[in-house]
């Protein structure tokens, strides 16, 4: 798929390496499949400006952290409480 894509925009792989910022040898192995990393992948398909194709990696998140953290605030989620020292058990001598 990258091959076709590099092809068809008339480029190398020396020249997809340069745009990509990436090796020779990493544009060569992601061609024939020997494996690469995601960071590659994205590299390659910027350079090739397919970047539509990043948005399919992550759906878009649909929960704030800092939003969910806010409300279980407000909720009063019970927290860990330690018992005062006049409850405490002492051990008689």
């Amino acid at each position: 798929m990258f091959r076709r894509l590099r092809v068809d925009a008339r480029l190398t792989q020396d020249e997809l390496a340069s745009a990509a910022q990436l090796s020779l040898g990493a544009i060569k192995g992601l061609e024939n499949g020997s494996g690469s990393s995601l960071h590659t992948v994205i590299a390659v398909a910027r350079a090739l400006g397919q970047e539509s194709w990043l948005a399919a990696l992550a759906p878009p998140v649909q929960v704030s952290p800092l939003a969910m953290l806010k409300a279980s605030a407000r909720e009063g989620v019970p927290r860990r409480v330690r018992k005062p020292a006049s409850l405490k058990t002492v051990k008689a001598p």
